[in-house]
């Protein structure tokens, strides 16, 4: 009986014990999902002291991205271009990425695609063509890059933001009646046309010739392609003369084409000729202030330039440039009276009388 009443109070006791642990363990408990509420809060902190780090990177990557796209810069009204814009867009605290295109369609969309995947905050474009440029102005649009073209235009409306051209009609109709006053109104002329792909070489054909065709007395005894080439220019020039050694005048699409028929008139002793270019580069300032080049019309590269940066600058920030879409600004005549007050196409200021220097 004894032995029973021990192994009695030993059982309680036993099972007083486990009621109490197991009172002490239970608040216990809850510590394991305490801890596991804790694992993302310290997976959390690298990720924000990462994102504390990229800041700084970010920063000193440098700021939006504006690139720019032009023809051949070998022409100086193209580098210009291209440099004028670049200028005032690093001006307005922008990186700028300067790129050539060279007049292919292809590289051109090539070029495009580099600045969609650079995340380019805008393209500032002189492009390679109205019709085979669309498709790549608009996978810029699609990417959310807005286009802003310059010197050329697109046959569509509504896929660039802006389309600041110069008055190019405006611009070729007072080259050419000042070309008619200098042929006398008579004689047999040759025209220098430009790349057939580019609107601008149609434009300033069709206003020569609303001039000129009012003439009867003046004839064309040639018109040809030089592509826009000073060095294609005097090859055509060369054959042309040869074909036609009466010839009075010369009227080219732009200026390279005209400094490369000049130099070809030149070569065979023919400095009678006049001859007249497209566009004031300082080539044909300086050759018009040297008594060769009788006249040009300036197109306002300057102009041009600086809006593209400026309204892409204004659309970046807000999202409109509050301007139409098409842009024209007129042209200036450049002749031997004030072609020197011009240069880098622009006005330097200067109101001081020009002078010829033979």
């Amino acid at each position: 009986m004894k032995v029973n009443k021990n192994l009695m109070i030993l059982s309680v006791l036993l099972v007083f014990a486990m009621v109490f642990g197991a009172c002490q363990a239970a608040p216990a408990a809850p510590a394991a999902p305490a801890a596991e509420e804790a694992a993302p809060a310290a997976e959390a902190a690298p990720t924000e002291a990462a994102a504390e780090e990229a800041a700084p990177a970010e920063a000193a990557s440098g700021a939006a991205l504006i690139c720019v796209i032009v023809p051949p810069v070998e022409n100086p009204f193209f580098g210009a271009m291209s440099e004028i814009a670049a200028a005032k867009a690093t001006e307005l605290g922008y990186e700028t990425l300067q790129l050539v295109h060279d007049d292919d369609a292809n590289k051109q969309m090539e070029l495009f695609e580099t600045c969609i995947a650079r995340g380019a905050s805008a393209i500032i474009l002189d492009n390679a063509g109205a019709d085979a440029s669309v498709a790549a102005v608009q996978k810029a649009k699609d990417a959310g890059i807005p286009s802003f073209l310059v010197d050329r235009e697109i046959t569509q409306e509504g896929v660039a933001v802006a389309q600041i051209v110069s008055n190019n009609y405006q611009g070729a109709t007072i080259l050419a009646e000042y070309f008619v006053e200098m042929m006398g109104e008579e004689g047999n002329y040759v025209e220098l046309t430009g790349r057939d792909t580019d609107t601008n070489a149609h434009i300033r054909s069709q206003g020569y010739h609303d001039v000129m065709d009012e003439y009867p007395t003046l004839t064309m005894v040639a018109q040809q392609t030089a592509n826009w080439s000073q060095t294609e220019a005097y090859g055509v020039m060369e054959s042309i003369l040869q074909a036609n050694p009466d010839i009075k005048g010369v009227i080219a699409g732009n200026d390279t084409m005209a400094l490369g028929a000049q130099a070809a008139l030149l070569a065979a002793g023919r400095d009678d000729v006049i001859v007249v270019g497209f566009d004031g580069s300082d080539d044909a300032i300086q050759s018009i202030m040297g008594g060769e080049l009788k006249a040009t019309s300036l197109q306002p590269v300057a102009e041009m330039a600086n809006q593209a940066a400026i309204q892409a600058d204004a659309y970046i920030k807000s999202g409109s440039t509050d301007k139409p879409e098409k842009q024209s600004i007129d042209m200036v005549l450049l002749t031997p009276e004030n072609a020197c007050q011009y240069k880098t196409f622009a006005p330097t200021g200067s109101t001081d009388p020009c002078e010829v220097v033979k």
